[in-house]
């Protein structure tokens, strides 16, 4: 089952760590609803709006998928001049 997991993942695309993604995500963090702490987290976020992703889909709903935040993250991302994907748990997109 996890090799399956894997495989399907090959089709998939890696995105990069741009300079970009790089000062939102700091912006996320200084300006923002992202602690210190999860730094890690709002560069996740930070990458998938950079790179105008659609959707970004994680099970973490500490700091990612947490709707008390998202509202100051995407007023960040939209002032930066970028929209925001749509932050959802795979169960949420599929409607399970």
């Amino acid at each position: 089952m996890a090799q399956s997991r894997l495989a399907a993942l090959d089709q998939i695309p890696l995105l990069g760590v741009s300079k970009e993604a790089a000062s939102l995500a700091r912006l996320l963090v200084e300006k923002g609803p992202i602690p210190e702490k999860a730094a890690v987290d709002a560069l996740h976020i930070a990458i998938a709006t950079a790179h105008g992703m659609d959707y970004l889909l994680t099970w973490n709903c500490k700091h990612i998928a947490n709707a008390e935040m998202q509202g100051g993250v995407a007023v960040i991302c939209r002032e930066s001049g970028y929209e925001p994907p749509v932050i959802c748990t795979p169960e949420e997109l599929l409607g399970v």
